[in-house]
């Protein structure tokens, strides 16, 4: 794959992750009931929505910060595991796929920032 096709790509998924993520994170924090019930039936308290909320938030702007872009993905990365989890063991593994998705944007920002480091590194 062409350099120029593989930057199109990480652009690409820093983009559409980062709507994905304000999105999620907004609804979670203005307090949209939909957002909140998931935390609700896994007997989570009510704040750990307001939490994961404002860490999507923080994670959808630190992903386009190269200094940072790794340590948020990966948070981000943990985060969507714990989505597919509740898809999986609550809810129904179609209702799963955006998350999985997510991850798999996820794992080309990490693996891209790497590469940006490694070829620095080389240099």
């Amino acid at each position: 794959m062409s350099t120029k096709v593989k930057r199109i790509f990480m652009y690409t998924s820093l983009g559409l992750t980062t709507l994905a993520f304000i999105a999620a994170g907004s609804a979670k924090l203005v307090g949209v009931e939909q957002m909140h019930l998931s935390f609700a039936l896994m007997g989570l308290p009510a704040w750990f929505g307001y939490f994961i909320g404002a860490s999507e938030l923080a994670g959808a702007i630190a992903i386009w910060i190269k200094k940072l872009s790794i340590l948020a993905a990966s948070g981000l990365l943990v985060i969507m595991a714990g989505a597919i989890f509740f898809h999986v063991v609550y809810d129904s593994v179609a209702n799963a796929i955006p998350a999985v998705i997510l991850c798999a944007f996820l794992i080309n920002i990490i693996i891209n920032r790497v590469n940006d480091i490694n070829a620095l590194d080389s240099k």
